[in-house]
């Protein structure tokens, strides 16, 4: 049996929420960094002979450690070599402890019960800003018993990285900071603005473009205590219409009122007329929905009221049609297309 599953936004015209909510301090985010090393211990399920650069990495580090051993006679499967990876919180200090993502890069079946060896973490620069080592933790199970099934050629190792450099923001010194909205949008833009300033009671805030709004901080307050203001500040937030589309589960997410202009729309054995009306029409063997939405089952048409025409009664609509998840989402793409629908669509 095919399960869909729409789920429905009531959105207003307008949302208030705070700008930490829609907007971030430009200079104030997390930093990536990688490292390469060795997971040992393995029950057997490390790299096998094939993978040539793991030989060719134990054979140096056993040359560190004063053993000199040539790559082609090492026989272990103990060994797996990995990518490690993890984001750099800002503002982490010397000593802080993150977690860290270790995955397999040769033919390891299985990273379960390995210990990482000590690794260094670098940034896009080269640097060395962290280091890591620990045991790994690939979650679920890997061997038949209860629980869900793990992915065992990855897995965690939980606060096993330290950082060793420091990212410098100067915050503190700064007389001006920059916002930046997580979506361009020009009214949100000038609503930021309009909020800071109106807190304020005077011009600390000028919106840029749509997405940039540059803050000058008053004389009587630190910048610390400044951002920290400026980001509870309540504002008017008009979020953009969007329809989200998980094609692999067969869920859509909409906005409630986003709005269909009348179309004829075919989708295989599925034909339909979608007509507003100021007064509902209810031919013989029409089924309705609600008071606004009546579908004419034989005339295969949609009367909708005048300016109730919505992706949600559209959806309902064709369910009661037999349309399938696939064929619904196919659907809405083609009215996307066509200009029938105007809000974004972003298919998963």
């Amino acid at each position: 049996m095919k399960i869909f599953l729409l789920l429905l936004l009531t959105l207003s015209a307008i949302w208030a929420t705070k700008i930490n909510d829609v907007a971030n301090i430009v200079g104030v985010r997390e930093n990536q960094i990688i490292g390469y090393s060795l997971v040992v211990g393995l029950q057997k399920t490390g790299d096998g002979t094939t993978s040539k650069f793991t030989l060719q990495s134990i054979s140096n580090m056993l040359k560190a450690m004063n053993i000199d051993m040539n790559p082609i006679d090492i026989k272990s499967k103990n060994v797996a070599a990995v990518v490690v990876t993890a984001n750099l919180a800002p503002f982490a200090r010397q000593g802080d402890k993150f977690d860290i993502t270790v995955s397999s890069i040769g033919d390891a079946k299985s990273l379960e019960g390995g210990t990482l060896l000590m690794t260094p973490l670098k940034g896009v620069d080269g640097k060395i800003y962290a280091l890591a080592q620990g045991h790994i933790s690939i979650g679920g199970k890997n061997t038949r018993g209860a629980g869900s099934e793990s992915h065992p050629t990855v897995g965690i190792v939980y606060e096993g990285g330290f950082v060793e450099r420091e990212i410098n923001i100067d915050l503190y010194n700064q007389e001006y900071a920059n916002l930046s909205l997580k979506e361009s949008n020009f009214k949100n833009s000038v609503a930021i603005q309009k909020a800071i300033n109106d807190y304020y009671n005077t011009q600390v805030a000028v919106a840029m473009d749509p997405r940039s709004i540059r803050l000058k901080k008053p004389q009587n307050k630190s910048m610390i205590e400044f951002l920290a203001e400026v980001q509870g500040i309540d504002m008017d937030y008009k979020p953009k219409n969007k329809i989200i589309i998980n094609e692999r589960t067969g869920t859509i997410i909409a906005g409630i009122d986003i709005e269909v202009k009348p179309v004829v729309l075919t989708h295989g054995d599925i034909t339909i007329k979608i007509l507003e009306q100021d007064e509902l029409s209810q031919p013989e063997g029409s089924l309705a929905l609600d008071n606004d939405l009546v579908i004419g089952l034989n005339q295969n048409e949609l009367y909708t009221k005048r300016g109730t025409t919505t992706v949600a009664n559209v959806v309902r609509s064709l369910q009661k049609l037999g349309a399938t998840p696939k064929d619904i989402i196919a659907i809405l793409e083609a009215m996307k297309s066509a200009g029938s629908i105007s809000a974004q669509l972003k298919v998963m």
